[in-house]
Formats: structure tokens, C-alpha cells, sequence
């Protein structure tokens, strides 16, 4: 597998230095500073390229080109935004970025309620706690009929989280979860989180895969004809939030969207966190049905809890078989170079690493610290040499 690591551009805190320290040859980045749905001009794509080939590293993956509201609700001015998001790909293609990484997520998209959970040994993650996400949702953003989404009981536990919440972690909370995490398209206050959950009241998740697939038949098309391969990222976390649908969480989501416009450029990002924060998704299942549409692999884990609440692991830890994993990726790239692929060699990154060390008391993106994702990609190096090692025959 090709070795990347995503950077979010110039005023990212792990430069491109960093990055090829770490051993990764590989750059998945995107126009940061473009993240409105217009298209991206064709000189600032290459002035991207050139700042990272000027470092000695190869731009591999787009993540993202970002899917206007628009789109996903198929209303306004939703055809001005395709055709924005085909010339982008038209500038990516012209730069020789073969994959770009997306996500069909309404509204916000990964969602986190701490970011600087203390970890039981050392360092800290990221967290999701069903109770804190229901407190907020119910108690402080005062969704319109948000008992409608929760058990009684799960009304009451975050009843009483709330009440026994300081005002500070309250607006902590707030911050957290609508104020945008790293690669998200927006920020939001209050306010604004109610105007654009309200343009969602009614809409289904069968009408939002409707829409889903109304896009993909647009452009992946396109995507062919320029030699780029398309990959949805999942859900994160894969359940329903704000009482918004959620259309690429399970196995029965992914296949039937590579169902709904059945072309190898249609393909999966295989985000083994996103995906694992489910108890119900097979994932040794899932990679072995869909291996010949994963375009690029996100290699992170996430341990479950009871409740449904879960936090970012160990790399080689948490809930998922991650070796098994990474196994089923490596046969699939053998079956790809006997026959012939362009695209046998599958780039995949760590990704949301713990925050250790001297990283505790720098400026960081959430989950993007540089020693934690630098530990994370020399464990799944250590795996991959160590599974070809014992299994000489991957590499045939």
C-alpha cells in the first residue's frame, strides 16, 4: 500500500518536512480555503502540486471536494454546484491526481463530543459520547421534536448529564461538535446549525440516497473519462444525529450505493474507525465484498462502549480486526497487479492519531498531531512488512 498523510495546506503545524520524515511519500490534501462548493481554479490547484512536489512528496489522494447542501437536497441552485464540482475534477485530473476522497454526510460531518479525552495510560484522544451529543442536541441547541429520536431513558441520562454540567464545559460541548473540526466545510453557530437542519425536515434516508445517486450517475462519468477514481468516505460516526439521515454507514448503505451507478470509478474510502464504531458492521465482511471499489483506506481504530459512545485507539488497537484488515487490502492488490490494474497499489494513511508527548502543549489540529500519526504509521508499516514477510506470495 502507498504510504500517505493528510495535510491541510501551508498554515498546518506538521509541515511537508514532517511528512517526509515520517517515511510517507504520499500527500492527501485538498484546497483548504475553497470549501463553499466553487470550483477550484486550475492554477491554484497546480501552485498546490508544486508546493508539494517541491518537498520531494507526490499529491495521491484529494480530500475532499467538498459536496455543497445544494446537492445533497437536489434545491436551488444544486445544478450550478455539480457543474462546479465536474470543473474541479477537471482541475484535479489536469494536476495527475488519480483519487478523490468526498462524503455525502447533511450538515456537519465527522462529529466528535471531546477532543482531549484523557487517555487511562498517556495522552489524550478523541471521543464521542452518545449522553454528552444527546445533552447537547436536546438540552442546549433545543432541536425542534428532538425526544422523537431517543428512549426515555436515554432522555433522562442526558437530562441529568446536562444538569450536572458546568456552564464552561456547556459551551466547550458546543464548540466542539458545530464549531467544525479539521477538513470539515464549515463552522456554525447556534443559529445557523437550525436554519440548515430545518431544510432537512421531511427528508428521508431513501430521498437522500436518491439524491446520492442522482450525483454519482452525473459524475462519475466525468470522473472516467479524466482517469479518476471516485471514493465516498463513510458516515462518522455511522448513525443518525440531529435526526438527520445518514446513507453510508452499513454494509447494506455501501452496496447499495456502488449498486446505484455500478462503475469501477464509484468506490469506497475504507475508514476502518468510521466504519468500526458500529458493533453490527462486519468489517473483515465488508473489505472482502467490496475490495475491488476500495480506492483508499483509512487505517485508524476506534474502541466501542456499551452505550453506543466510543473514542479513538491504539492503531493496532480497539474494537476491529485492523491486521485482518490490512491482509484483505494486501490479496486485493495482488489480484490487481495480475491483472493488470493501474491501480493495484491502494493508498491508504493513519488518521487520527493520539495527542502525546511534546505534542500535549502545541498547536494542533484535533486528531492531526504529528507524533500520533507518526506512531500510527509505523505500527501499520510493521504489520504490512511484517504480514509480506511471513506471506511471500503478496507480493508476487
Amino acid at each position: 500500500m502507498k504510504e500517505t498523510w493528510r495535510w491541510f495546506g501551508p498554515q498546518d503545524p506538521v509541515s511537508l518536512d514532517n511528512i517526509k520524515q515520517a517515511g510517507a511519500t504520499g500527500v492527501v490534501t485538498a484546497l483548504h480555503h475553497l470549501y463553499h462548493g466553487e470550483k477550484w481554479p486550475l492554477e491554484e490547484v497546480l501552485k498546490r502540486k508544486a508546493e508539494i512536489e517541491a518537498a520531494g512528496l507526490t499529491w495521491s489522494v484529494v480530500e475532499s471536494i467538498p459536496v455543497h447542501n445544494s446537492i445533497r437536497l437536489r434545491s436551488g441552485s444544486y445544478r450550478q454546484y455539480i457543474d462546479a464540482w465536474k470543473d474541479s475534477l477537471h482541475a484535479v485530473a489536469k494536476a495527475g491526481v488519480k483519487v478523490v476522497c468526498y462524503n455525502f454526510m447533511p450538515v456537519l460531518d465527522w462529529v466528535r463530543t471531546d477532543l482531549r479525552w484523557r487517555l487511562p495510560s498517556t495522552g489524550f484522544a478523541l471521543r464521542f459520547d452518545v449522553i454528552d451529543f444527546a445533552a447537547y442536541d436536546l438540552f442546549i441547541l433545543r432541536r425542534k421534536n428532538a425526544e422523537a429520536g431517543y428512549s426515555a431513558g436515554r432522555v433522562a441520562e442526558a437530562q441529568s448529564r446536562f444538569e450536572a454540567m458546568p456552564e464552561e464545559r456547556r459551551r466547550e460541548l458546543e464548540q466542539t461538535i458545530i464549531a467544525g473540526l479539521p477538513g470539515a466545510e464549515g463552522a456554525y453557530d447556534r443559529e445557523t446549525i437550525r436554519r440548515l437542519l430545518a431544510e432537512y425536515e421531511g427528508v428521508t434516508p431513501a430521498d437522500l440516497r436518491a439524491n446520492l445517486a442522482a450525483f454519482l450517475n452525473e459524475v462519475v462519468g466525468v470522473a472516467e473519462e479524466l482517469g479518476v477514481l471516485l471514493a465516498i468516505h463513510p458516515d462518522d460516526p455511522p448513525l443518525p444525529l440531529f435526526g438527520l439521515p445518514r446513507v453510508v454507514s452499513t454494509a447494506q448503505d455501501l452496496d447499495a450505493l456502488l449498486r446505484s451507478c455500478d462503475r469501477p470509478a464509484n468506490g469506497l474510502t475504507f475508514c476502518v474507525g468510521s466504519l468500526g464504531a458500529r458493533a453490527d458492521n462486519d468489517l473483515l465482511e465488508m473489505v472482502r465484498k467490496f475490495c475491488g471499489r476500495i480506492h483508499f483506506a483509512h487505517l485508524r481504530q476506534v474502541a466501542r462502549e456499551a452505550n453506543g459512545s466510543f473514542h479513538e485507539a491504539e492503531h493496532l488497537a480497539g474494537s476491529s480486526d485492523i491486521v485482518g484488515v490490512i491482509l484483505e487490502l494486501l490479496r486485493e492488490e495482488k489480484r490487481r497487479r495480475a491483472d493488470g490494474r493501474p491501480d493495484h497499489e491502494i493508498p491508504m494513511r493513519p488518521d487520527h492519531g493520539h495527542l502525546l508527548a511534546d505534542d500535549i502543549h502545541k498547536k494542533t489540529n484535533p486528531g492531526y498531531s504529528l507524533v500520533g500519526r507518526l506512531k500510527g504509521l509505523a505500527e501499520i508499516r510493521g504489520v504490512t512488512r511484517g504480514l509480506s514477510y511471513a506471506m511471500p506470495e503478496l507480493c508476487g
